[in-house]
């Protein structure tokens, strides 16, 4: 009897999600727990996974459909691997290339909708791409490694144009080529993260007073305490290495308790005021910005915060952030100036009304004690919604984070 495959049931703040990419095609063989399907919603991708080995009999929901919470997906035969297998046998005897062993009506019959897809895009010969699937199949992986090594193994086809100085064909293989002159445009939807993102941005955008305070921090106190303790550090704590991202964070949480109008938040007309720092750090996923949160990060040590914050990085990049990794959330720290950003305004994450912004630590003369000394400075930002922090509150909390950092002690001793 058929298994069904369902989409995952999604909590509430997620209206829908939309089919991503197909791991797996009918007919397809299937271990347990291999992945099947990738589902990408508002917030995060969700992965699906098969129940038990069998082979995928039917897949009622297409990439690029939006799909509901528990909507039926695939139907699973369980323990019938072995009648997937002949199909993709009897084909070596056409008259293919002694390389690859398959024509291009082979390769367009033994590619998935999303490696299609691209072959379409870049006018590709499916012919000419090596399949890793089973039996042979081309994967959406195989298509973008070919479209890699294009440069590389087409050196003869290039003397239509001269390439102009600097510009490489692995920047832009997305781009088809073309004469001399010609102005090429692509247009792709806009998947649904980075429409969800767009959306929330303009939400805090017009539906909070939102202003930005700046000041600037000497990060030489910091850094010759990283410099002096950072091996050490990362041989107790278990390979955790010793960043800057966790003394904001602790910085933040001990400034926050100082003026709690900055962790608190606005429900219609109530003030909700927040007795826990729930720091939410923003983060770099390939579908955008997330921002995960660090839960009741005033507790968390030194090590455990950026252990966590190591830890959000890597799963946002491969897409593994759950729901509940990004719900919730009292405040803010982003840091631009791991992207080279000298200052910038951040825009606040609602319902929260405060955000920090690091950015890059350039050397600057600043006058210390009547003489110029050169300093390792950084520009903070704190946005803030002004309708519940005053300009005063705000100040005074982002000296408060620039004290603790200039004087990292303090931190651990809470003045």
């Amino acid at each position: 009897m058929a298994i069904e495959i369902k989409a995952p049931s999604f909590p509430e703040s997620v209206a829908d999600g939309e089919i991503a990419t197909w791991h797996k095609q009918e007919g397809e063989s299937v271990s347990r727990d291999e992945l099947i399907v990738e589902i990408e919603t508002d917030k995060v991708v969700m992965e699906v996974v098969a129940p038990e080995d069998g082979v995928i009999s039917k897949i009622h929901a297409a990439e690029g459909e939006t799909i509901q919470s528990e909507q039926l997906l695939a139907l699973l035969e369980p323990g019938a691997a072995a009648s997937a297998q002949p199909a993709s046998e009897p084909a070596p005897a056409k008259g293919a290339d002694t390389a690859g062993g398959k024509d291009a009506d082979d390769a367009e019959g033994l590619m998935g909708p999303a490696a299609r897809q691209l072959v379409e895009e870049h006018k590709l010969d499916a012919a000419s791409i090596s399949g890793t699937g089973k039996g042979g199949r081309i994967t959406k992986e195989d298509v973008l490694a070919h479209l890699k090594n294009k440069p590389a193994a087409a050196p003869a086809a290039a003397p239509a144009a001269p390439a102009k100085p600097g510009a490489s064909e692995d920047t832009m293989p997305q781009v088809p080529a073309g004469p001399t002159g010609e102005r090429i445009e692509k247009r792709v939807p806009m998947t649904r993260m980075r429409a969800r993102i767009a959306e929330r941005l303009l939400e805090a955008t017009h539906g909070t007073a939102m202003l930005t305070t700046f000041n600037e921090v000497n990060m030489a106190p910091v850094m010759a305490l990283r410099e002096k303790y950072k091996e050490q550090f990362e041989k107790v704590h278990n390979g955790t290495r010793l960043g800057f991202m966790g003394f904001f964070v602790k910085a933040c949480c001990e400034a926050l308790k100082r003026f709690p109008e900055v962790n608190a938040s606005i429900d219609g007309t109530d003030v909700v005021y927040h007795g826990y720092q729930d720091i939410g750090v923003a983060v770099s996923a390939p579908g955008g910005l997330v921002v995960p949160v660090l839960r009741d990060a005033d507790f968390m040590s030194l090590a455990d915060v950026e252990a966590a914050i190591r830890d959000l990085s890597l799963r946002a990049r491969d897409s593994k952030l759950t729901i509940d990794d990004m719900t919730g959330g009292t405040f803010t720290v982003t840091n631009g100036g791991v992207f080279g950003s000298l200052m910038s305004t951040p825009i606040l994450n609602p319902p929260q009304t405060g955000i920090l912004g690091m950015h890059k630590i350039q050397e600057r003369p600043m006058a210390v004690d009547g003489e110029v000394v050169i300093l390792p400075m950084m520009y903070l930002a704190l946005s803030y919604d002004h309708r519940l922090i005053d300009g005063k509150t705000a100040v005074q909390f982002l000296v408060a984070v620039k004290d603790l950092i200039e004087d990292p002690a303090r931190i651990l001793l809470q003045l």
